[in-house]
């Protein structure tokens, strides 16, 4: 499957909720350039308060795990879920469930969660941004405006 994969992962405590350390969570970039390695790729990037927000990389070429993200060719069409992640809070319940994309389309999709410590009961939280093209020109993938974006973004208290 001609796909390439963006999956950015932005986490951080209650530390990073105001002022300038929010300032820093809230300039990490939500794309980045995608290495020229074949498709399909899955382009992995994970930034933490703990970092300081520095963007960690990792490339696969392989299809992102089904059990996170649905893709099935319907004729020419990809289709595209996103399944939240277990366990995480807010619950949603009542949601979109797939988009379609034609080749040389490309997605953003983003969702936040607060998620609960087990050991001591304390709450991170984190923003997942999906960029995913289908059938992409690789020099172009996931720069300009998107063809389809969803916000599943919502206040996390």
């Amino acid at each position: 499957m001609d796909v390439v994969t963006q999956w950015i992962r932005t986490t951080w405590t209650k530390q990073s909720r105001g002022g300038s350390a929010a300032a820093r969570r809230n300039s990490a970039p939500i794309a980045f350039p995608i290495p020229a390695d074949g498709l399909p790729l899955l382009h992995e990037v994970e930034m933490s308060e703990g970092d300081d927000f520095s963007p960690r990389f990792s490339a696969r070429r392989e299809l992102p795990d089904p059990a996170r993200i649905a893709l099935h060719q319907a004729g020419r069409l990809l289709s595209v879920e996103l399944v939240p992640e277990p366990g995480t809070r807010p619950a949603r319940w009542h949601r979109g469930s797939m988009v379609l994309l034609a080749p040389g389309q490309w997605l953003r999709w983003q969702i936040n969660y607060r998620l609960t410590h087990l050991c001591d009961g304390a709450w991170s939280y984190r923003l997942d941004t999906l960029n995913l093209a289908y059938r992409p020109d690789p020099a172009v993938a996931f720069t300009g405006v998107p063809t389809r974006f969803l916000d599943e973004r919502t206040r996390l208290a």
